[in-house]
Parts: C-alpha cells; sequence; structure tokens
C-alpha cells in the first residue's frame, strides 16, 4: 500500500510504500495526534521507518495496491 503524507510547510509529500493496512495507518495517525508532542512512524516495505511530527501533518492519502499487468496482453476480449 503506498501512503502520500503531505507536511506543513514542506513544498514535496512524502511517498511510503509500507505493508501496514489502511486501518493500521489511519489508527497511527489517530494515536500520533492525540498524544501531546505525538510523532507518526510508518514502517516501508524495506524495513526503514518514517517519522513525522504529528502535529505538521497536513494531509494523509492511503491508496491500495494495484494489480499491474506486465508484457503483451490483451485489453479486449
Amino acid at each position: 500500500m503506498q501512503v502520500r503524507i503531505g507536511v506543513q510547510f514542506v513544498p514535496k509529500e512524502l511517498v511510503v510504500d509500507t505493508a501496514e493496512s489502511a486501518d493500521q495507518v489511519e489508527r497511527a495517525l489517530r494515536e500520533a495526534l492525540a498524544a501531546e508532542g505525538g510523532v507518526l512512524v510508518l514502517k516501508d516495505r524495506r524495513s526503514g521507518r518514517v517519522v513525522v511530527p504529528a502535529d505538521r501533518v497536513g494531509y494523509l492519502e492511503i491508496s491500495e495496491d494495484e494489480e499491474r499487468s506486465v508484457g503483451f496482453g490483451t485489453q479486449y476480449t
């Protein structure tokens, strides 16, 4: 799953490719916003972490993985 994070006062968004579900990501953001001085921590697929101060998150866009076809498949049947 791909998560795009818009951070306040930063012109580019962060893109995280994570194995976490949409519900887990949403729960992590909710908990980070509820805590005083909370931080949003997301683990990416390569064992890295992205840490963002929760009060600086402008938006979170969560998109499911797409199945991509490779090769010369036919579109029309």
